[in-house]
């Protein structure tokens, strides 16, 4: 697995930093680092991303109270990595459920175990989540909650605050987040191919640089998207 990163740390030489260790370790992509908490959170809400690495002491918002914030928010929240000179505040970090705590200066052989860590943590919330291919999920569309077969799943597309769920048997609109939606989905069988777009790999017909084609529909993919097409093809093959 990727983590899709971003590093947020008002202190430019220590995000510095931090952006280079991230970018040395292979299962970290990094989207984007930022210096306050409130571009990082017009950031989010337009981004999915797997893992922050955040510095509590910032002007203007604290790490903390971003925290609060995203957790009162519609947002999902992703894991947190705490990066901090002050190591006492590591007792409020974990209260808050981050996946770990790192004190500044960063040690590159601590970094990766909090990487490690994290990975360990998707890999067991995915594990006891994700349905089988074969199972049903129950939404709520329309004040009723519906079985849907998540083979019978063709594409999910985002409508603000809802997504559509487009199936062999009809189209349901949902109030969810794409990556609260996406977390639901079995590994290995669904791909999100635009921001705001995933797709069901069984059901597509065809595709070129530009689009994914499902029962003649033509669904957007994005240009940095393409190769992770081609490569959860060929594995799901």
């Amino acid at each position: 697995m990727t983590l899709n990163s971003i590093v947020i740390d008002s202190n430019a030489l220590q995000r510095m930093d931090t952006v280079k260790k991230a970018n040395d370790h292979d299962a970290v992509n990094l989207l984007a680092e930022f210096s306050s908490c409130i571009e990082a959170k017009e950031f989010l809400s337009n981004t999915d991303v797997d893992l922050i690495f955040l510095e509590i002491d910032i002007p203007k918002m604290g790490g903390f109270e971003f925290l609060d914030i995203l957790s009162a928010s519609k947002l999902s929240v992703p894991k947190i990595i705490i990066i901090s000179k002050r190591t006492e505040a590591a007792f409020t970090s974990y209260s808050y459920g981050v996946a770990d705590f790192l004190s500044k200066p960063l040690d590159v052989d601590r970094f990766d175990k909090a990487i490690n860590k994290t990975l360990a943590l998707f890999a067991s919330t995915n594990a006891v989540r994700k349905p089988k291919e074969n199972q049903h999920i129950f939404v709520k569309s329309n004040l009723k909650k519906r079985k849907v077969f998540v083979k019978d799943i063709k594409w999910i597309e985002a409508l603000g605050d809802y997504v559509k769920l487009i199936t062999t048997n009809g189209s349901y609109v949902i109030l969810s987040t794409m990556k609260a939606f996406e977390n639901d989905l079995p590994a290995g069988k669904f791909l999100r191919i635009h921001k705001s777009y995933i797709i069901n790999l069984k059901k597509i017909d065809r595709y070129n640089s530009r689009f994914v084609e499902i029962d003649n529909s033509q669904i957007p993919l994005s240009r940095n998207k393409k190769n992770n097409l081609t490569k959860a093809l060929e594995a799901a093959n």
